[in-house]
C-alpha cells in the first residue's frame, strides 16, 4: 500500500530538510480566498510532502488573520489527507520545560474572532469532533520524537487562545485549571476543526518555548523569548519531520467519510451557488 502525501504546516524553515527531491510551488486560488502563501511539495524517501507557512513567509500574518479555510482547502485540493502541525506554544506545566515537544491529544477553544467551518450560505453539516486529533498521525509523531531524543510529552490538551497579545496572568493561571491542560498556543483548533470537515487526518507537534506568564519565578513570555528558544526547536522538528516521513502511514485517512453522516441538509434545498463552492468537500454525497 503506498504512502500518502503529508502535509506539514508551520514555520518556513522547516522547509530546508537534506534529501528532499521533486520540489515545486504551487499557487492557489480557492473559493475562500488566498492561502497564507504558496505550497511547496517535495519527496523525502517515497513520501510526498507538501508544505505551508501558516503566517507566510516572513511572519506577516498575526494568528487572527490567517484564513485558516483557504490554507485547509489548499491542502485537500493538492491530495493531502495527513496533516502534521509545527507549533510554538507556551507550557501550562512545571514539567514542561523550554525546548520540550508536546503531541497533544485534546483542543479547548477560546478564540471570538474566527471561523471554523466550511459550511453555510444553505448547506449545514455537522462533524463529530469529540477526538480531535488522528491518533494513528499523533502516535507517529510521538514515537519519532522519542527516537530522536527529544523530551516528548504523550498527549494533553492544547488551549488555543486569540491573541496575537500573549496572555493576562488572570487569564494563564485560569487555562491551568482546564483538565489536561498543557500547552497554550494561537492557530491549531481552526486548523484541526477545519481538517475534520475536509476528512483529513491532523495531528499536532507543539515546541514548548516559554511558560506564558503564569509561572512567575520566570521571565513572562515575549516574543524575542520564544524567537529564540524557537530556533533551537526547528532544529529537533526537522529530525523529528524527517522520521515521520519515513515511517508516513499508509492508504486513506480513516476519516475519509467523515462528512457522509454528517451532512444534515436536504440536497434540494442547498443554492447552487453554495453547491459549486463545496464540491471538492461535499460532491461525493450530494
Amino acid at each position: 500500500m503506498a504512502k500518502a502525501t503529508l502535509g506539514i504546516i508551520g514555520g518556513s524553515g522547516l522547509y530546508e530538510l537534506e534529501g528532499l527531491s521533486n520540489i515545486q510551488k504551487h499557487k492557489l486560488d480557492t473559493p475562500f480566498g488566498s492561502p497564507s502563501d504558496e505550497y511547496l511539495s517535495g519527496d523525502l524517501g517515497d513520501t510526498h510532502l507538501v508544505f505551508l507557512p501558516r503566517h507566510g513567509q516572513g511572519h506577516w500574518i498575526t494568528p487572527s488573520e490567517i484564513n485558516f479555510r483557504a490554507n485547509i482547502w489548499g491542502f485537500k485540493k493538492l491530495g493531502v489527507e495527513w496533516i502534521m502541525s509545527v507549533s510554538a506554544v507556551g507550557s501550562l506545566r512545571e514539567d514542561i520545560e523550554r525546548g520540550d515537544m508536546v503531541v497533544p491529544n485534546q483542543f479547548f477553544d477560546r478564540t471570538r474572532e474566527r471561523i471554523s467551518t466550511f459550511f453555510g450560505n444553505g448547506c449545514v453539516a455537522h462533524t463529530m469532533f469529540g477526538d480531535p486529533v488522528c491518533e494513528i498521525l499523533r502516535k507517529k509523531i510521538v514515537d519519532a520524537s522519542k527516537s530522536v531524543g527529544a523530551k516528548t510529552h504523550d498527549g494533553g490538551t492544547y488551549v488555543n487562545m486569540e491573541g496575537p497579545a500573549f496572555s493576562t496572568r488572570a487569564e494563564s493561571l485560569f487555562y491551568r485549571t482546564i483538565d489536561n491542560a498543557a500547552v497554550i498556543g494561537m492557530t491549531n483548533l481552526q486548523e484541526a476543526k477545519l481538517a475534520r470537515e475536509a476528512e483529513i487526518s491532523y495531528a499536532t507537534l507543539a515546541l514548548a518555548t516559554d511558560y506564558d506568564c503564569w509561572h512567575q519565578s520566570e521571565e513572562d513570555v515575549n516574543a524575542d523569548m520564544v524567537v529564540q528558544v524557537m530556533k533551537k526547536n526547528v532544529a529537533t522538528a526537522k529530525k523529528i519531520l524527517v522520521e515521520v516521513a519515513k515511517n508516513a502511514p499508509e492508504g486513506h485517512s480513516p476519516f475519509k467519510g467523515a462528512l457522509k453522516y454528517a451532512i444534515v441538509t436536504d440536497p434540494s434545498k442547498i443554492p447552487a451557488e453554495t453547491r459549486e463552492k463545496l464540491n471538492l468537500l461535499i460532491g461525493p454525497y450530494v
